[in-house]
């Protein structure tokens, strides 16, 4: 068996790399409600895994009871094809990923035929469950099968969730017709950068439900169509876009993740660069449109204050700290929107705190970790957290649009001011929980580097501009925004 252990491990591995890489880094998978039918899938097949990982690490399935392993190959082994069309219809895949999953099958292939001879002589004894001990083989893969059956639930959850969402999105969509604003072909659009990401899907699907007609700028166009089922114009390049298209305005929100891998050099310069060189291309096709967009709206974040010494409260009037990666990344890319500004583009910078909200961001990892009880304290707990509720974030771009007398920056965080510690306690007691660890701030820095100063440090920001300039919050408070987002959990779980 160690050999078939061996083969076992190195296809668990490569499948955990695939998944991290590919699945949460790259695609963003859980984030994305085109993505539910291959999550599905994912988790199906993440939990055979983990019945296989435990099943024979400590039994041996005899007799009759072999077809029960045998099953459960076979049965993946449908599900991974059916996994590969549905990754080829709806997501362009990674020359990484698609070298990554030829490996896999043909370890799987290899996995098979080493099982198959001992499916084949448990098969010919008497049908028995018999305990068996592989040594650390057993524990390896008893810690491995209860992580992948831990990752079956939490995409099952996403499944349920967009599932949910869905119905409710196909509700409204059986209105009728005249109880809609209908979207003409030849209708001014709203051109909107990182639409398939977090927040401009939000700001998309808000769009499309008050009969806007939408251009989506994005890599993968047959993912924006999925995601959207075909109700926008999607295009991988804005030299697609004809002269006389008519765009009243544009909101740039596409751009690397800030969070996520690690600040180096090279990857200081895909962030700055993932924002400014769209924004270089939307001058051009500005500057190229019969009738110029009457307004920008282009995203920034609180980051751009740095981190002032005695923590002030922060309008929009405040300095930036360019020395500090984080806020040099944001007067890069509010510098290069105020470009637009010499077109006759009105712009405004909306400079967005955390965004809280089930489909992508923070929040879905905050949660899982508050559901199970391991919400911590960071540091002293004392560092402000700038949040906002997707919801209002979308609703703030959308007045920002609207409002022809907004201009500049604009602050989108909620009026309340939190510190980082009673940040945790709230999501913890959303769930009933507890907030009982402690995490120095020192592990973040020595792991992370600069970017440990998005955990451990903070902004204490206002939305002065918006509030004087008639905005409301519909989520002000943090245990308003955290109450509304777990009555979504627990639709989404019915």
């Amino acid at each position: 068996m160690n050999t078939i252990f061996s083969v076992l491990m190195a296809q668990a591995l490569l499948g955990a790399f695939d998944n991290l890489w590919h699945h949460e880094l790259g695609a963003r998978l859980p984030q994305r409600a085109s993505a539910r039918k291959e999550l599905a899938l994912h988790a199906a097949r993440e939990a055979i895994y983990g019945l296989l990982f435990i099943g024979l690490a400590w039994f041996e399935w005899r007799g009759l009871w072999a077809l029960l392993p045998a099953g459960l190959l076979s049965t993946e082994l449908f599900i991974t094809c059916a996994d590969f069309l549905e990754e080829d219809r709806t997501r362009t895949l990674p020359p990484l990923e698609r070298l990554l999953h030829t490996v896999l099958t043909v370890s799987f292939g290899v996995l098979v035929g080493l099982l198959a001879p001992v499916f084949l002589r448990w098969s010919a004894s008497a049908s028995a469950v018999v305990f068996v001990d592989h040594g650390l083989w057993s524990w390896c893969f008893t810690v491995g099968g209860i992580a992948v059956s831990i990752w079956s639930v939490r995409n099952t959850r996403a499944v349920n969730r967009w599932r949910a969402q869905e119905k409710e999105e196909s509700g409204r969509r059986a209105l009728p017709r005249e109880s809609r604003a209908p979207s003409a072909v030849n209708a001014p659009a709203v051109l909107v950068t990182g639409g398939t990401g977090f927040v401009g899907a939000a700001l998309v699907r808000n769009l499309l439900a008050d009969g806007q007609r939408v251009i989506v700028l994005t890599r993968d166009v047959r993912q924006a169509r999925r995601l959207f089922q075909d109700r926008v114009w999607a295009v991988d390049r804005l030299e697609d876009i004809p002269s006389e298209t008519r765009i009243r305005s544009i909101v740039h929100l596409a751009g690397a993740p800030v969070l996520g891998m690690p600040w180096t050099a090279a990857r200081r310069r895909v962030l700055i660069e993932s924002r400014t060189r769209t924004m270089e291309r939307l001058l051009d096709l500005m500057r190229r449109l019969d009738e110029a967009p009457r307004a920008l709206v282009s995203a920034s974040a609180v980051g751009y204050y740095g981190l002032p010494q005695g923590q002030p409260t922060l309008n929009e009037a405040a300095p930036p700290e360019p020395q500090r990666f984080q806020s040099a990344l944001c007067v890069a890319a509010e510098h290069e929107a105020q470009r637009a500004e010499a077109l006759g583009v009105r712009v405004v910078r909306v400079r967005m705190g955390i965004v809280l909200g089930h489909g992508g961001g923070a929040f879905p990892g905050l949660d899982v970790a508050a559901r199970l009880g391991l919400g911590a304290r960071i540091g002293d707990g004392q560092q402000p957290v700038p949040w906002v509720h997707v919801d209002d974030a979308v609703a703030l771009m959308r007045f920002a649009l609207a409002h022809e007398h907004l201009h500049g920056p604009v602050n989108a965080v909620a009026p309340e001011v939190v510190a980082q510690a009673q940040f945790a306690r709230g999501m913890a007691a959303a769930h009933g929980r507890k907030v009982r660890l402690r995490m120095p701030a020192w592990m973040f820095q020595r792991a992370l580097g600069e970017m440990s100063e998005l955990l451990t440090q903070g902004q204490r920001v206002a939305p002065i501009v918006a509030l004087r300039a008639g905005f409301r919050f519909a989520y002000p408070s943090l245990s308003a925004a955290l109450r509304h987002l777990a009555d979504g959990s627990r639709v989404a779980e019915r």
